[in-house]
Formats: structure tokens, sequence, C-alpha cells
């Protein structure tokens, strides 16, 4: 099979489990705000306030409460990281160096600083944030409601999840209780405490829009998590930190919206979070079960697309692999491009999402079992997942 024809045909619509994930323009990451140190200047497009939202007690003031509650333990963290640039090459011409000599150093070092935000979990000090927060950073400052400021050390971060857990020296803090996400449904009143725009400690509100977004879905194939959409603003600033009920529970870490869109934020799912944090917390980092495939719904455009380029795909419904990576688990077994996965551990899966859950819910080491079809055959394959290979971001 044709590999690169295969992907350019169905570019846009595959995601990665473990390959090189295709990338899309329509996320942006809340990334620290790196515009905001005189917010005064940044030019601010005001969106259509929410409607008022109300306690079911009916109670109007309940935002209020939420946030004299759970505010003090907000934080604001401010990363900042060296970056080594490389200066123009014109001074190796032989003749600029005979007027300006040899140049000592072509590495240039400059600092990129931002800002983001983060809750803390426990009372000494243990906080919780987005991984895009503090990706890479060299210095890390944690500044508290009250005004206090303290060293912050990353304990561990996971891309994959965008999830990270720092700590600063401290005890007796304030903190947040966590609530449950997996019973959270679309209406619900929502609150977001953060930094948007350098603009510290911003209260917005507004419901809960969906639940179990994929990420494929936002535009975010190389993440591992449904997200929580919500019409409460978020900004770039409001990274990492807490979107919360009505009772003051955190329900979601704030992380990205779509780009060019109003009221259309999205979170990680605390329960997510926190399973996240606490291996962050034990580990230092977490490993996620890889299989090494590049995957598509296989849906009837996909089909017809298919069968333009006269491949034997006679399966109807499942997920098609358009691509296997060398030397991973899945190429191990002997999977192939063309594949169409119709079921895992005999649970039949029909899109790309539920093959994600699988995955990310089995254990390092221990084979899945496959059905796929191959050219009209019906076959077992059995796949060890190993972990995922991480690259650091930026």
């Amino acid at each position: 099979m044709k590999t690169n024809l295969l992907l350019m045909l169905l570019s846009g619509v595959a995601v990665s489990l473990g390959g090189c994930a295709i990338p899309t323009n329509t996320l942006e990451t809340q990334s620290p705000n790196t515009q905001a140190q005189n917010p005064t200047n940044t030019p601010i497009v005001a969106a259509p306030a929410p409607p008022a939202i109300f306690q079911s007690s009916g109670d109007p003031n309940f935002v209020v409460k939420v946030v004299q509650k759970v505010g003090p333990a907000v934080v604001r963290i401010d990363a900042a990281r060296t970056i080594i640039s490389r200066s123009p090459d014109e001074f190796s011409d032989p003749f600029l160096r005979r007027f300006f000599g040899d140049s000592p150093s072509r590495s240039r070092p400059r600092v990129e600083r931002g800002s983001g935000s983060g809750f803390m979990i426990s009372g000494n000090g243990q906080i919780l944030t987005n991984s895009h927060v503090v990706n890479g950073a060299d210095i890390v400052t944690v500044r508290l409601k009250d005004g206090r400021t303290f060293d912050g050390r990353v304990l561990g971060e996971d891309p994959i999840t965008d999830v990270a857990v720092i700590k600063i020296d401290a005890n007796n803090l304030p903190t947040i209780a966590l609530g449950n996400s997996e019973t959270l449904q679309p209406g619900e009143p929502v609150i977001a405490i953060g930094n948007p725009l350098g603009l510290d400690n911003t209260v917005t509100s507004g419901i809960i829009s969906a639940t179990g977004r994929s990420s494929s879905a936002i535009g975010a194939s190389d993440k591992r998590v449904d997200y929580i959409q919500t019409d409460a603003a978020i900004n770039p600033g409001n990274s990492g930190g807490p979107l919360l009920n009505a009772r003051g529970e955190v329900i979601g870490m704030n992380t990205a919206i779509l780009q060019g869109a109003q009221g259309l934020g999205f979170a990680i799912p605390i329960n997510t979070a926190q399973r996240i944090g606490k291996e962050l917390i034990a580990n230092g980092k977490v490993d996620h079960p890889y299989l090494g495939i590049q995957m598509v719904t296989l849906t009837p455009e996909v089909k017809e697309r298919i069968d333009r380029l006269g491949l034997n795909v006679t399966s109807d419904r499942g997920v098609l692999l358009i691509d296997v990576v060398p030397s991973s688990p899945a190429a191990a077994a002997g999977l192939r491009e063309g594949d169409v996965i119709q079921s895992i551990n005999n649970q039949s899966v029909a899109n790309i999402e539920e093959v994600q859950k699988l995955v990310e819910n089995s254990k390092i080491g221990i084979p899945l079992q496959l059905q796929i079809q191959r050219n009209g055959q019906t076959a077992q394959v059995a796949v060890k997942p190993a972990p995922l290979p991480i690259q650091k971001e930026g």
C-alpha cells in the first residue's frame, strides 16, 4: 500500500495513537500569557456576556460565595525559560571576517516569560496546573492571592494530558475541594477563576456546554483527554486554573479555546487531572500505553476515497489504519496499513475515540486482542502496548 498517498488522501481526518499527529489549525491551547506585562495596552475585544445563572436554590449570590470560599487557593504562576537562538551566518563569510574577525559566539540566549494559573490541592504546597504553563521552565514563581510569592519546583508534567504538578515550600495553605467530573451534565452552572491576560484573580461564569469532547474533535489529536466544554470566558493566562461547580468544587482544569471562536472553552476533567497528578507526585512522570498507529474512522466518505484508490477494504465500519510506525508494538504484532480494527478485547469499535479510550485504559505489557479485517478476511492480532515515547515541547 502506498502510505504517503493514503495519508494525503485522508489528511485532516486522521488521528495518531503513538505516531505523528496530523496538525490542525483550529485549537489554541492557553499557553502562558506572554503579552500581559502591561494589560492596559493590550487590545481586548469584548465578547457578549453570558446570561445570569442561578443555583438550584435560586440564590443569585452563589458565585460570590464560591469565590470567597475558594479564591485564596487559586494562584498565579510565572515561568521563565532560556531559549538559545543562533546568530546570523553572515560572519562565516571570509570577506566579512577580514574586517570583523571570528565571531566569538553564534549562540544568543534570550529569556521567554509567561504566566498561567493553578490551584492548591494540598496544604503543604502541591499545585495542579497545565503542563504547557511550566514546560521547559528554568524559573517558576508562584504568587498567592494574599501577595506572598514562592519559588516553585516542578514535580512532574505530562504533555499528553497537559497536566503538571508544582510544589512550593509552605504549610497551612488554603486548598480547594475536588469534585467528580463523571457526573456532570450540560447546563450545569460553572465558575472559572484565573489570571487571563495578566489580570489577576479574574472570575467568569457560565454553564457546561457539553461533556466528553474528544481531543480529535477540537483539533488536539496529540492529547488524550475527553474535554468539558464551557461558555465561561477563558483566555490566555487562564491555563491551569480551576473550573468550579456551584458548591465550589473543582470539576475541571481550564486549558484551551478554539481560535477565533467565542463562548467555546475547554477544561480537563478533574478526575483525569487528579489521576495524572497522583502519578506525577509519586513517579515524576506518567507512562501512557502506545501502539504506534495512525488511524481514521471508516465513514462512507472515507470509504469512497479509498475505493477511488483501488484499495481492497471491504468493511463499511470500524477504524482504518493509515500508517504503522516502524519498530512499534503494532508493527511487531504484524498490523499493516489498510487493516480495519473492528473490536478490541471483544468490545466493538466504530470510531477512533473508542479505540483511544480502550488503549489509554489498557496496561503496558498486557496484550490487547484486536479483531481486524484485512483483504476481506477476519483475523485476530495480539498487540502488547509499550510506554509512549514522549518528546519535550519547545
